[in-house]
């Protein structure tokens, strides 16, 4: 059953196309990761899982999977016009401490966090100031071949000398100049992008040596130099936000396709943003949760895992308290399936197939879960159940296989107590409210015939 055609939606083509891989059997993957002078919100975090979801599936269909992704500690400025101050070295000015101090904690923060929601970690975290060789180098490749200009301020990339610059996404940025050069340290046109940035006399707390002067490397140049180094060019699958699209993922084809004469990525896998009443969640709008926040009212980061994948990856996705205690209460149902363990269960070949299928059709998630819960509400005995979802696991990422109930606290019994009482007199808004309040804090209530039953979540 493995291996069948996958397809995915290739924002380069703008449609859905089967993956064929480079290499026969295995899978070279770039995922764009965090720049490390905040905590990831939980919008960020969505990111991560859809990607995880597709090394999952990609895996599920037998293939080897490579991936690399970039840590950013130094070059991402605050606008995406090369202007503003570096945002770790800007953090570092408002706290007192180092950059170094600011990166490896808020690199230590977003590895957590990617652990607490059962994300499988790439082969390589790869960060940004340790390849400053190689962004010096390909910045040089790119000067000698004519791509380049020098301004006051830093080296930049001439998008109007690369004709096909903002067909990813079909953005249509080719050419667009800004409308007035008010001194020389302006960049020609508005799509054109520092490769290097000069310090100007301001004391960095990163800062290097190079050809051009002292200074340090643009955002883009980082994923361009680590990617070609760890992965080759081409390499198959590039992936990210959204957001990162009509930008940075034009700016790194631009560069690596102008460096290179060659594509950078076969395949481009975006995701959609999640939102808050109907907005993009975000530390500008200041509209974020962070997975401590979540965790600090109760929630635990696999009834996140549930939310974020149980939409469409390519669809926004609406964040709100009602939302996320409807997926711990989905999330829990599922546990309840391994309260008693058993064994000797057989996979249910024709739902496994269905599951595998609608996978296979752009990661339809919605479609996948519908066939788990088909399952659930089936006939089939308890173990072949057990046995079924284990092999769903895989790709949910669960943690089935390692669920283990346990002690019930006082509280939960309490609210169990009073969830009985608002059902004996019929108030049922009560009793739901009560029971999404328990599926919140990890326990759901279940209704038997012999009274409340409470599973641990």
């Amino acid at each position: 059953m493995r291996r069948m055609s996958l397809k995915i939606f290739n924002t380069l083509g703008r449609k859905k196309q089967e993956f064929k891989p480079i290499k026969k059997g295995q899978v070279s993957m770039y995922t764009c990761g965090p720049t490390v002078y905040k905590d990831a919100h939980i919008g960020n975090l969505r990111a991560y899982l859809a990607e995880d979801i597709l090394r999952r599936t990609l895996e599920y269909n037998g293939y080897k999977v490579k991936q690399v992704m970039n840590i950013t500690d130094v070059g991402h400025l605050v606008s995406d016009a090369d202007t503003g101050e570096d945002k770790v070295e800007k953090e570092a000015k408002k706290t007192g401490k180092t950059a170094k101090e600011i990166t490896r904690f808020y690199a230590k923060q977003f590895l957590e966090g990617l652990r607490k929601l059962n994300i499988e970690m790439p082969e390589k975290f790869a960060w940004a100031s340790l390849y400053i060789k190689e962004q010096i180098r390909l910045i040089q490749k790119l000067e000698k071949k004519g791509y380049t200009y020098t301004t006051a301020d830093g080296v930049y990339f001439d998008t109007a000398k690369f004709k096909s610059y903002g067909r990813l996404g079909g953005s249509g940025l080719a050419g667009r100049r800004v409308s007035r050069v008010a001194h020389s340290r302006e960049k020609k046109r508005e799509t054109d992008f520092a490769l290097w940035k000069f310090s100007l006399g301001e004391k960095r707390q990163q800062e290097w040596k190079s050809p051009w002067g002292v200074g340090y490397p643009g955002w883009h140049i980082e994923c361009s130099a680590i990617s070609s180094t760890e992965l080759g060019q081409p390499f198959d699958i590039h992936t990210g936000g959204e957001d990162h699209i009509a930008i940075h993922h034009n700016d790194e084809i631009a560069q690596s396709e102008a460096a290179y004469g060659k594509p950078l990525a076969h395949y481009w896998f975006h995701n959609a943003f999640m939102m808050v009443n109907g907005v993009k969640m975000a530390k500008s709008a200041g509209n974020f949760y962070t997975l401590s926040d979540l965790e600090k009212q109760g929630v635990e980061p696999m009834a996140f895992r549930y939310l974020a994948i149980s939409g469409h990856y390519r669809q926004k996705l609406n964040f709100s308290k009602s939302a996320l205690e409807g997926a711990a209460n989905s999330l829990n149902k599922l546990r309840a399936v391994f309260v008693e363990k058993t064994t000797g269960g057989k996979v249910c070949q024709l739902r496994e197939k269905r599951f595998l299928a609608a996978l296979n059709d752009d990661l339809n998630m919605p479609r996948a879960l519908a066939v788990v819960w088909e399952l659930l509400k089936s006939k089939k005995s308890l173990a072949d159940k057990q046995a079924t979802l284990l092999e769903f696991d895989r790709i949910l990422g669960f943690g089935l296989k390692d669920y283990k109930s346990s002690a019930i606290p006082a509280e939960i019994k309490k609210l169990a107590a009073e969830r009985e009482k608002a059902r004996q007199a019929k108030d049922w808004k009560k009793a739901d409210k009560i029971r999404s309040v328990s599926a919140a804090k990890g326990y759901i209530i279940q209704d038997t015939k012999t009274g409340p039953r409470i599973v641990r979540g």
